[in-house]
């Protein structure tokens, strides 16, 4: 089935890219606001949300691409089915502000695309809490 594209941008108080770099595209970084347990192996991530004692969700994610201090580009395992499906992580400087802002693309059934907005900011929600990093 054709996965929905969606886009959002977020705007960061952060002035470093290396420091929103850190955060984003390795996993010591992403463990601690977008899943409980992350771990690299080559060019894969394995994300795991939930606790041993609780139910729990695990999915791996290629990376496709990655680019230092500017973005990281994944493709889910479960998304082999739609060729164009990726999610990505990318940090850009506003031209009218210098601010920096991650913008976030990522791909659902149309029917999930509302619950992937409330994932996503409920994730930049977190990284807030951990980094200080939205404003």
């Amino acid at each position: 089935m054709k996965k929905e594209l969606l886009k959002k941008e977020y705007p960061l108080s952060a002035k470093s890219p290396k420091i929103v770099w850190d955060m984003i595209s390795n996993a010591a970084g992403l463990q601690k606001w977008l899943a409980d347990v992350v771990v690299e192996n080559g060019d894969e991530m394995t994300f795991t949300w939930g606790h041993p004692w609780t139910e729990r969700d695990t999915k791996v994610s290629k990376v496709l691409e990655s680019e230092k201090f500017s973005h990281i580009k994944l493709k889910w395992d479960y998304q082999e089915d739609d060729p164009d499906a990726y999610w990505e992580m990318r940090i850009e400087q506003s031209e009218l502000t210098g601010n920096l802002n991650l913008l976030i693309t990522d791909y659902a059934d149309p029917e999930d695309i509302e619950d992937l907005k409330g994932l996503w900011d409920a994730n930049m929600e977190r990284l807030h809490r951990v980094s200080g990093f939205l404003l």
